[in-house]
């Protein structure tokens, strides 16, 4: 122990120990045994005066009470504030009283501030009495209520309370800012009664209760577009979204108003033609470009998003970082969190209900993922569908999973709209001061049910006979602002019919007719010859001459430095390098990011180095000196939802990159399924929305279990239509380098998301590996016909078509076992688009009396076979059926015995390798 336990105490924890202390001598027992025994050897020096023991009147001890008072104050102030417009009276403040502290109003009025400053404590005011009155008046008593005391950043607590107990961001509300406040509320509740009277019972999932949330989204974009932002990235679920498309986004009312007649034949027919499905009203997103104030333009977005709740959250980051991300030169992307922002409008029953949430709050002060602070509102209706707060979450309010995370959090009542503007404007001036999140818990109301169909007083009687009398808060504002004399009550009247008016004129106008995916130019990639990979190589191991890379890397990077002479001495690892340092040659900038990706899961990737002596990291490919474009790769958070929906969402914002996500094992993806689902798969159709987003997934059989085996390849296929994506699954190192060039070139012309069934005991297996002219040249091949043994094609008696591992297991067991001399073997390495006339072409080099199997290592239930079968049967049209070689139908995807699996793969080689003719063994 120090010889002076007291020398680092400081600010307000002084004030803290001198009450523990007054407790301490009141009643040894009341403290810590920790505390006791300090206490005793030595009591706290007098930092203002006399210890509690010498002088408990008027000296120290008033002090400590009175800092004790105000830092309660401070603290807990928001549990007495006024923030729920239904609610008859806010608590009473009663734990505040100045008695309940031992202190009385003449107390704190002889205490002058200067006295609480000695004790580390500001007091706004010249004595302790105003001080209280003031931080009663902002933290208890008014509509807004402050949570800053849990934040760790002392700097950042001290400048949120100082702002808001001078009133920084209350901005001086001129009669013009009033009337243009109410215009606005005048506009958000004039759409909604409009659609509720011109399509009663039609979902739109009102804003109504939560109209206030229009005009704080506008201050923030406002704001936002004046100090630079090129993009500001709305996230928010389907309510009130059609309001804030409208007056915020500028979203045209006619187009708003199309969307509710969703039997037009013409409408459906334009769809057809842009080769869309389309999406309901309250899904689709929306863009404008509108002008900057100091010249330029900016991108106002709000994201395509599903009804699966808060999954939109890491989408909406990721395309803001990708607006921030400096990609146009070598090394590392420079972070520019000037140019983007993100906002997410969360729902209260989701926030703490959606474990993507937490997901997508963690990524918020991580390298690979920070987008400079988003922020968060909270649109609080104090109630899920049916399900009422009590039953919905385990804390006080909705917001308190933020507070774990750092966020300081403002709660405001929704019917105070010039507080609530205010909330926001301070929400935005935190964020450019200390460039991390801020949330804001806006409590309103529903006014209807959870949809405009529903009837909510069958659960919630009491909430909706209030909700039912409580007048809107246009009303209440207009109400206000008649009796300063800013806006007449007849002026309000005409704000109204003004609205109306123009609704109805909507009504008649055309909408913008739905547009085909964008289309860029494609991206313009050189021929790779043997000289330039040969000179990228020399370039890649290359560091600098202090740099001391693990041993055991260094010489596993070493044996690539012939590995393009040595026959097949290119493995599946430095071909991907190899491919990423090509395109960055071609300009096109690369981002990979997933668990593990530096390295790889299976130490095959090794793209960053570490210094063994001081930790350093350098990454050869940011330092290729020929790169034309940025290189970035991040181990992620052990999540997945959050981060594959963020490089989804960095993918659409930057159709230029190639953009991969990477799984640690394949059936991780699992925990993403909604974002494979709702946007990888379906996002071009419903929302006509170009994403060339890469989905590495290691998948293979080598005896592991049942987890980690299988990618589940059948979930993909099943999903695929429509050309909306392309699943493959490379067998060996040159097919993945030039898998992965063609799907950069595509980025421009016709970009669709990748799905690979990546190696895993492939990444090292010798009949994996390429040689250095199979990269140089050639293209990736959607079918290999690796043709029979007896090299007479007219002799073949069996076809065997298989993909990935069970192809090179299947060529290894051959040259173990023998057999199969006229066997033909054909490599199906893109499984979607299905490769027919590829695949016709090779089947019509063999006798049509050739038998075929499709041979694979997952159950007959997974994998490929139900989706190959019957378009197999269709090429082989007058000829035998296929027949399928692999494992029965199980309910786990793999064996959870390594014996059982050797059987098992032992079974289905030899089956395989059999003479057409015999009977399989069993």
């Amino acid at each position: 122990m120090p010889e002076d336990p007291w020398g680092d105490v400081t600010g307000m924890n002084r004030g803290y120990v001198l009450t523990l202390y007054e407790r301490y001598l009141a009643d040894p027992q009341s403290v810590d045994a920790a505390a006791r025994a300090l206490f005793a050897r030595r009591a706290p020096p007098a930092w203002d005066g006399p210890t509690p023991a010498a002088a408990p009147g008027p000296g120290g001890g008033r002090v400590a009470r009175a800092a004790a008072l105000l830092r309660a104050v401070r603290e807990t102030g928001h549990l007495y504030a006024r923030l729920d417009p239904l609610a008859t009276a806010p608590a009473d403040p009663d734990p505040l009283r100045p008695e309940r502290f031992g202190l009385n109003r003449g107390d704190l009025r002889a205490l002058g501030a200067e006295a609480l400053a000695d004790a580390g404590v500001r007091a706004p005011g010249r004595t302790a009495l105003e001080a209280y009155e003031r931080l009663m008046a902002v933290y208890a008593l008014g509509p807004v209520g402050f949570e800053f005391a849990h934040l760790t950043d002392e700097g950042a607590r001290a400048w949120l309370e100082e702002a808001v107990e001078a009133g920084a961001f209350g901005a001086a509300w001129e009669a013009a800012d009033r009337a243009d406040l109410l215009s606005l509320l005048t506009r958000a509740e004039g759409l909604e009664r409009y659609l509720q009277s011109a399509f009663p019972g039609v979902k739109r999932f009102s804003l109504e209760g939560l109209d206030v949330l229009v005009p704080m989204l506008a201050a923030l974009v406002d704001g936002a577009v004046a100090a630079g932002a090129k993009r500001v990235v709305i996230g928010m679920a389907h309510r009130g979204r059609l309001n804030v498309l409208a007056h915020v986004l500028g979203k045209p009312y006619a187009d708003i108003l199309a969307d509710f007649d969703d039997r037009d034949p013409g409408r459906a027919a334009a769809l057809a033609a842009a080769g869309l499905t389309g999406d309901v009203k309250y899904h689709k997103g929306w863009r404008r470009t509108v002008a900057a104030p100091g010249g330029g333009e900016a991108e106002l977005v709000m994201c395509n998003n599903p009804s699966h709740l808060e999954f939109v959250d890491p989408v909406a980051k990721g395309m803001a970082r990708s607006a921030q991300d400096e990609r146009g030169r070598a090394g590392e992307p420079e972070v520019l969190p000037e140019r983007a922002l993100a906002v997410l409008v969360h729902g209260d029953a989701a926030f703490p209900g959606e474990g993507v949430v937490a997901e997508t709050l963690n990524l918020g002060n991580l390298r690979g993922y920070s987008v400079g602070g988003a922020i968060h509102v909270i649109a609080n209706n104090q109630i899920g569908f049916t399900t009422e707060a009590g039953e919905g979450r385990s804390t006080r309010y909705a917001s308190d999973l933020a507070k774990g995370f750092g966020l300081p959090v403002v709660h405001v009542n929704a019917d105070e709209p010039e507080a609530a503007v205010d909330a926001m404007r301070l929400a935005w001036a935190f964020r450019q001061r200390f460039g991390r999140g801020i949330l804001v818990d806006l409590v309103g109301y529903r006014r209807w049910g959870h949809n405009e169909a529903d009837e909510p007083a069958f659960t919630q009687p009491l909430m909706y006979a209030r909700i039912r009398s409580h007048p809107t808060v246009r009303s209440l504002y207009a109400d206000r602002l008649a009796g300063l004399g800013v806006v007449t009550p007849e002026r309000a009247q005409a704000m109204a019919e003004e609205v109306a008016a123009r609704l109805a004129q909507a009504k008649g106008e055309a909408p913008t007719p739905p547009a085909p995916v964008p289309a860029r130019p494609p991206a313009e990639l050189s021929p790779v010859t043997t000289e330039r990979l040969g000179r990228i190589g020399e370039a890649l191991l290359t560091w600098p001459a202090d740099f001391l890379p693990h041993p055991r890397v260094a010489r596993t990077l070493e044996r690539r430095r012939d590995a393009l002479t040595r026959p097949r001495g290119v493995d599946w690892g430095y071909a991907e390098t190899l491919a990423f340092a090509t395109l960055l040659e071609d300009g096109v900038p690369v981002r990979l990011s997933g668990q593990d990706s530096e390295r790889g899961t299976f130490a095959q990737r090794h793209l960053v180095l570490h210094d063994t002596r001081d930790g350093r990291r350098y990454v050869p490919l940011a330092h290729l000196p020929t790169a034309r474009a940025s290189f970035a790769v991040h181990n992620s958070p052990l999540s997945e939802a959050a981060v594959m929906g963020f490089e989804y969402g960095y993918s659409v914002g930057a159709p230029d990159a190639l953009v991969l996500w990477e799984a640690q094992y394949g059936d991780f993806a699992n925990v993403a399924q909604v974002i494979v689902d709702q946007f990888v798969a379906a996002g071009r159709a419903k929302w006509g929305e170009a994403c060339g987003l890469v989905l590495l997934l290691p998948h293979g059989y080598e005896g592991q279990g049942p987890e980690h085996s299988s990618a589940r390849l059948e979930r993909y296929l099943q999903l695929a239509a429509e050309g909306n994506m392309v699943v493959a699954y490379p067998t060996t190192a040159a097919q993945y380098f030039h898998l992965l060039r063609r799907q950069a070139a595509t980025l421009g012309r016709d970009a669709r998301p990748l799905v690979v069934m990546t190696a895993k005991s492939l990444l090292r297996h010798p009949l994996a590996a390429s040689d250095g002219a199979d990269l140089a040249g050639g293209r990736f091949l959607p079918v290999v016909d690796e043709g029979a043994p007896c090299g007479d094609p007219s002799r073949v008696e069996r076809v065997v078509l298989a993909s990935g591992k069970v192809a090179a297991e299947y060529v290894s067991a051959r040259g173990r076992e023998g057999g199969g001399e006229c066997t033909a073997l054909v490599r199906l390495e893109q499984l979607y688009p299905f490769p027919d006339a590829e695949l016709a072409q090779v089947l019509d080099r063999y006798p049509d009396s050739a038998e075929v199997l499709w041979l694979q290592e997952e159950p007959a239930n997974m994998g490929a076979w139900t989706y190959v079968m019957p378009r197999l049967a269709a090429l082989l049209d007058g000829r035998a059926a296929p027949r399928y070689v692999g494992p029965p139908a199980h309910a786990a995807p793999a064996v959870g015995l390594g014996a059982l699996h050797e059987a098992e793969m032992r079974r289905i080689l030899r089956e395989a390798l059999a003479p057409p003719l015999s009977t399989p063994t069993q």
